[in-house]
């Protein structure tokens, strides 16, 4: 990945980037793509160690992006208006940051130009995660975690 001419998520808002920078702002952690439980009394989230089935785990890469909200019932969309309500996006989320006013880490792959970084401090999900495809579905709600980061 090369770095983009310029820094457009200090100078935009979330609702100001176009799509392609909206796309280039994910740094593909896939922490997102984790399967999570809402308590329905509390609305506390607690998050699985394991992802969803469309998630390639060795690459964080959506095996079927274009179509993953028609396909998986529980897959988000994370747009400028609902990011702030996603209390299960992880504190290092590049669209929470800049929604909160803050700026991208230094291992952020627009910031460094590349996923080394990122791989080596072990952000993404692919070091923390199995499929759902190797889980049986009745014990899913059994390896849920409150998940902080």
């Amino acid at each position: 990945m090369t770095r983009p001419k310029s820094q457009f998520w200090k100078i935009k808002r979330l609702d100001e980037m176009s799509p392609e920078e909206w796309e280039l702002l994910c740094d593909g952690c896939a922490q997102c793509c984790r399967i999570k439980f809402q308590n329905e009394d509390t609305g506390e989230v607690s998050v699985t160690p394991v992802a969803c089935g469309l998630l390639d785990i060795p690459t964080c890469q959506c095996t079927n992006y274009e179509n993953r909200l028609s396909l998986v019932d529980s897959c988000v969309k994370i747009t400028p208006s609902n990011v702030l309500e996603l209390s299960w996006l992880p504190s290092t989320c590049a669209y929470r940051l800049i929604a909160e006013g803050s700026d991208l880490y230094d291992w952020h792959p627009l910031v460094a130009g590349n996923r080394q970084e990122m791989d080596r401090l072990r952000i993404s999900a692919k070091s923390h995660v199995v499929s759902e495809r190797d889980v049986h579905p009745e014990d899913l709600e059994f390896r849920a975690v409150k998940w902080v980061r």
